[in-house]
């Protein structure tokens, strides 16, 4: 694998952390500025709001900038965007400080997956988009909780410079590492519009939403879950977190090695064992050792379905996918808000902590169902994207057995 891609998995693990580092870090943050846990959680709220409008706005600023430079400018913005929040006087502007970060998110990930994907050869494209992602997943293993000791022990704003000083690192990366690509000849903006025509990229936008929804309409009721039913301490919530993150490391990797494999089985398989899993949450949750287990699950599963559904979206999206990979980020942040919502209406109606864990269930299940409904599509128009894309008899023959 090229060493570009290590400067975009830096990248990626800034961003991975910046957006689930504040989780850790709300009491605190709310203690400093004087308002309450709810309030604080706006600053949760905005960042997602921020990456699913930020992903397309910013691309589309950017159709005519040479990618690499893109890359460059979103992480200047990051960079900008934490150190506002680190230096921030007022809740107010803290909050400015995350939108400004969130801008970078979405269309770092999908400008990179671009890149990743053209930087090595045709069958590999998965696997290097899954080596991108996999500083998304590393984030959450070492990231994560380190940020939120730093800024339990050192303060919070300790935490957001020190991710300031990652999105450094990574903007050197970039521009001493990605090559220095120029943009495609004859891409206009309305070229990246018209892939949303296409059936294909809109369902797997469709399976983005529902599939990462299920595994956070249970994750993120975890704390409560974790505590009151399966009745680990406060604090096990940290290392439970870890053992999640680290599921995603290995779901992300092992998805990215078969994707390039066989994409639709992958995601049959990995979406269908998600379903299951989520269901027996519900039992599971009731012990300790068996909780623990089902949660590394959901993380593997979980992320075993990121580098083939943003593989399947470029591959539909083909001779213009920069959009439309961008605006799959976004999806993700989607579901993320939208099984958020759902989890908490399930609890508030009195179902217990667990019913969540039915919403996941029933939201992966649905992801499968597209799934299967994206490849009735494709077998009866009868030419996977790669053939229906000019490609060669050889990449024809590989598309083929990837679909």
């Amino acid at each position: 694998m090229p060493l570009a891609l290590l400067a975009l998995a830096i990248g990626a693990f800034g961003i991975g952390t910046t957006e689930f580092v504040i989780m850790g870090l709300l009491p605190e943050v709310a203690s400093d500025y004087g308002v309450s846990i709810p309030t604080a959680g706006f600053l949760v709220t905005g960042y997602a709001l921020g990456v699913m409008f930020g992903a397309p706005l910013m691309t589309v600023l950017g159709t005519k900038v040479p990618r690499k430079r893109m890359l460059m400018l979103l992480m200047g913005l990051f960079i900008v965007g934490n150190l506002l929040s680190a230096l921030a006087p007022a809740f107010s502007v803290m909050l400015i400080g995350r939108v400004v970060a969130s801008l970078a998110h979405g269309a770092f990930f999908g400008i990179g997956s671009v890149v990743a994907a053209d930087l090595v050869a045709p069958h590999k494209k998965a696997g290097a988009i899954a080596m991108m992602f996999t500083g998304l997943t590393v984030a959450n293993v070492v990231g994560v909780p380190l940020g939120t000791l730093i800024g339990q022990s050192a303060g919070w704003r300790v935490t957001f410079a020190v991710v300031a000083a990652l999105g450094v690192l990574g903007l050197a990366g970039v521009a001493k590492l990605v090559p220095d690509v120029p943009k495609p000849e004859g891409v206009r903006l309305r070229h990246e519009l018209a892939a949303f025509k296409n059936a294909q990229v809109l369902l797997a936008m469709a399976m983005t939403v529902l599939g990462f929804g299920g595994v956070f309409a249970a994750i993120t009721y975890i704390a409560p879950m974790m505590t009151h039913v399966a009745g680990f301490a406060d604090g096990s919530v940290t290392w439970l977190l870890v053992l999640f993150g680290l599921g995603m490391v290995g779901g992300n990797l092992v998805g990215g090695k078969f994707a390039d494999r066989a994409l639709m089985p992958m995601l049959y398989i990995s979406l269908g064992a998600l379903a299951v899993v989520l269901a027996l949450f519900t039992l599971t949750a009731h012990d300790k050792i068996a909780s623990a287990v089902t949660v590394f699950l959901i993380g593997a599963l979980g992320f075993a379905t990121v580098p083939p559904l943003q593989k399947r979206v470029l591959d539909h999206a083909h001779g213009a996918p920069t959009l439309a990979s961008a605006v799959n980020i976004g999806a993700f942040n989607l579901g993320n808000a939208l099984s958020a919502w759902l989890g908490g209406v399930v609890i508030g109606a009195g179902f217990g902590y667990t019913a969540p864990n039915w919403v996941g269930a029933v939201l992966a299940a649905a992801a499968l169902l597209l799934a299967a409904l994206s490849a009735a599509l494709e077998r009866r128009e009868g030419a996977p994207a790669a053939v229906a894309a000019g490609s060669t008899p050889a990449e024809q023959r590989t598309a083929a057995v990837h679909h």
